[in-house]
């Protein structure tokens, strides 16, 4: 592909400096969103790694067109493989076992590879995935959300007090028509009087608002505190 007699394809002045531009906006665009959102992956995150893999396979396709050598795939498949590095560090654990910063990480890791598509003049890709990308980060986040709302499933940390009895606990939520799929024992996080806390996968028999399962929980003689996860 040629415009204005360049070849867009091959490494030269116009490319070097297209291929980075096109990189740091795409990225840019990807690392907005997750900073405004507070994650610990942002802007400037997001633009480093969209412009280091497309000077990195840039290099690689240098080094193949002007000396002949290396393989033009091999850059990139240490980049793809590196960026999980990277990645990990955003994926957090909570006490109460959260796992946090998964879709930042995976955002990271598409990102690079939307990097590596910029530098090898894979302009139309990048530019579809930059669009894809934002539309995962975004408008399936609020789907998501929608869903969870809506599920019968629900993940809730409570802290009770040592003297209740936690059978009594249990018997009360079947009361109230509550299926315990799974149930953890934990160290309490908030409140220092009490002793025991528990975090349990329970399921809903029938639709009910999820506020109102919490203020129901919340009153059961004995639990101390109670929240959704």
């Amino acid at each position: 592909m040629k415009i204005f007699g360049v070849d867009l394809y091959t490494i030269n002045d116009v490319t070097i400096i297209l291929r980075l531009v096109l990189a740091v906006l795409l990225g840019g665009i990807i690392g907005f969103e997750r900073g405004r959102s507070g994650r610990p992956a942002g802007l400037r995150t997001h633009i480093l790694v969209c412009l280091g893999s497309a000077l990195a396979i840039m290099t690689n396709q240098y080094i193949y067109e002007n000396y002949g050598v290396s393989d033009p795939a091999r850059i990139a498949a240490q980049v793809v493989s590196g960026i999980g590095f990277l990645g990990a560090g955003t994926i957090l654990v909570t006490g109460r076992h959260q796992v946090k910063g998964l879709t930042t990480a995976a955002g990271l890791w598409a990102t690079a590879c939307m990097g590596l598509a910029v530098g090898i003049g894979f302009y139309k890709a990048a530019i579809v995935t930059c669009i894809l990308i934002s539309f995962a980060t975004v408008i399936l986040h609020r789907f998501d959300n929608f869903m969870l709302y809506k599920s019968k499933i629900m993940d809730i940390y409570m802290e009770f007090s040592a003297t209740t009895s936690f059978s009594s606990i249990l018997e009360a939520l079947k009361k109230m028509n509550i299926s315990i799929e799974a149930v953890e024992l934990v160290k309490p996080t908030y409140n220092t009087n009490t002793t025991v806390a528990a975090i349990m996968t329970i399921k809903l028999k029938q639709k009910k608002m999820k506020m109102d399962v919490l203020s129901n929980v919340c009153a059961i003689e004995g639990v101390e505190f109670a929240e959704e996860i």
